[in-house]
């Protein structure tokens, strides 16, 4: 009796920890600084931060649906802050990098399929330039904590209306029990941005599949009867990325328009069309949170800035419900 009471004392809990992974929602936010990093910079890519909120659809009642693992609709507001290589120069000869801001709304559809291939297609609405609040977010910023008053926000690149698209690729290569490889590729196309990207991903620890992980954005999932590799994932990743750059309106400006504008004073830069990429963090969940801790290193985007590499620290924390 005692042996058949702990067997299903043991069945219990682990049909609860089973449930506890199969959430369907989640809300949370990812914060992007170069100060995390501890360097003391506060240049080019600044700041960034995003709010998110993901749903797992259905896919049961969907059309050629035997081979989908998972299905997610993703919506985010975000926004990025550019600053030359200080956000306090005496003079204007002395931006790099064009000074911009850009906010949007973005919404988002993510297939997994059970072969561990991911496509997801996001679509963002948003402005770049003054309306965009770049300029009113830092300066809140360096005044709540006592940084070095702004002086370069006047040369900010001018408003643009922004209407983008980003297809994502993710596809499994090969795994043992503690490493996999995967591929990664990205495409880019829009009034502001438009650029491509390819490269590996390595993962080393306890990953779950690409339909089920922290690293496609898919650890919702709804009606999945595909059981987890890890009820927990904890694991370390490294991505280095070959990208190639046609246009960035964060510092070209308004791709319709001749630039600086006339009656302003706003200075553009010239983009290098090759950029190097090295993301590395770590990754982790629990039955309700999912955290994930990076940096990413840049080569030169722009042929005028001084330094010749950029890196920032990046934080997410999401929370899952049912």
């Amino acid at each position: 009796m005692k042996k058949k009471f702990l067997l299903l004392a043991a069945a219990v809990l682990t049909g609860i920890g089973s449930y506890a992974q199969n959430r369907s929602n989640e809300i949370g936010f990812q914060s992007d600084n170069d100060s995390f990093l501890g360097q003391g910079s506060d240049r080019y890519y600044t700041n960034g931060f995003f709010l998110n909120y993901r749903h797992a659809i259905d896919f049961s009642k969907m059309k050629r649906h035997d081979d989908i693992a998972n299905y997610i609709a993703g919506y985010e507001i975000g926004q990025k802050i550019y600053n030359a290589q200080s956000g306090q120069l005496p003079s204007a000869s002395e931006i790099d990098r064009p000074v911009a801001g850009y906010l949007y709304f973005g919404i988002s559809g993510n297939i997994i399929y059970k072969n561990e291939t991911s496509i997801k297609l996001t679509a963002r609405v948003g402005i770049v330039g003054p309306a965009a609040g770049g300029y009113a977010i830092q300066k809140f910023i360096h005044n709540t904590f006592g940084f070095y008053e702004l002086n370069t926000w006047q040369y900010q690149v001018r408003n643009a209306p922004q209407l983008n698209l980003n297809f994502e690729v993710n596809k499994l290569l090969a795994r043992n029990s503690w490493a996999d490889i995967s591929y990664a590729g990205y495409v880019n196309v829009g009034t502001g941005f438009n650029a491509a990207g390819i490269g590996p991903m390595l993962r080393l620890g306890n990953f779950n599949q690409l339909f089920q992980s922290v690293s496609t954005q898919s650890t919702v999932s709804k009606n999945t009867s595909t059981p987890l590799l890890h009820n927990n994932e904890l694991f370390f990743y490294y991505k280095p990325q070959i990208n190639g750059v046609l246009y960035d309106a964060t510092v070209q400006g308004n791709i319709f328009k001749d630039h600086p504008e006339p009656g302003t004073q706003e200075i553009v830069g010239d983009i290098n069309h090759v950029v190097f990429s090295n993301q590395l963090g770590v990754a982790f969940t629990t039955s309700r949170f999912v955290f994930d801790i990076g940096a990413v290193i840049n080569t030169r985007e722009v042929k005028q800035m001084v330094k010749s590499t950029h890196q920032w620290g990046s934080v997410s924390v999401l929370y899952r419900f049912n």
